[in-house]
């Protein structure tokens, strides 16, 4: 059974352990065609919420080395930033808000831990969606499912700029691991096959 820390809506309870900053550093490595891209970065993400059942997500990242590690050479570029939503996926119904800012049009009593415990997958963990928009104008909306300290997500859609550079599928794994949030990033893009390309170590700060 799920436990609910006291201030969180009953929804995040399954996201709870993503809320604070975390800061770390992670390494690209991603190759398409003749062009392999190679580097480092620091990175800084924060999961927050305002007391509806959603996390507010926003992270940003800065490539400090650029080439092969025993060739690297030491820059500062920003990366692209991201901002989003993650919410655990279920119907919406007539007491929830929107498209737009159409509001409910029936009212209901706050979701509970039974509500939420309905939505466990036989797996034993909870569908999620993931909205994601990136400062380069590229849109991604991620389904998956979270299973305690572990998220597994994978691209819905992924809408790009006319002008963009091609960018096909994506995938993100996020682990707590001894206190630590770790996560790796799969894509496929400017012509390559769906591989990784980055990964990194957070710390809570």
């Amino acid at each position: 059974m799920l436990e609910i820390p006291t201030d969180l809506p009953a929804d995040l309870a399954p996201l709870s352990w993503l809320i604070g900053v975390w800061e770390g550093s992670g390494v690209i490595d991603y190759t398409a065609g003749d062009q392999r891209y190679q580097g480092e970065f620091t990175h800084r993400v924060s999961f927050s919420h305002d007391g509806a059942g959603y996390l507010n997500y926003s992270a940003t990242a800065t490539q400090t080395s650029s080439g092969a590690p025993d060739e690297a050479v030491e820059v500062s570029i920003p990366l692209v930033a991201e901002t989003g939503f993650w919410r655990l996926a279920r119907p919406a119904e007539a007491t929830d808000a929107g498209p737009a800012l159409l509001p409910a049009v029936e009212s209901a009593a706050a979701r509970t831990v039974d509500d939420v415990e309905a939505l466990r997958a036989a797996s034993g963990g909870f569908p999620i969606e993931v909205s994601i928009a990136h400062s380069d104008g590229v849109l991604e909306l991620y389904i998956g499912e979270i299973n305690g300290p572990r998220i597994d997500i994978g691209s819905d859609a992924i809408v790009s700029p006319p002008a963009g550079k091609a960018y096909g599928a994506a995938s993100r794994m996020y682990g707590l691991v001894d206190g630590h949030l770790l996560w790796a990033w799969d894509i496929a893009a400017v012509g390559g096959a769906m591989s990784s390309h980055a990964s990194a170590r957070l710390a809570r700060v």
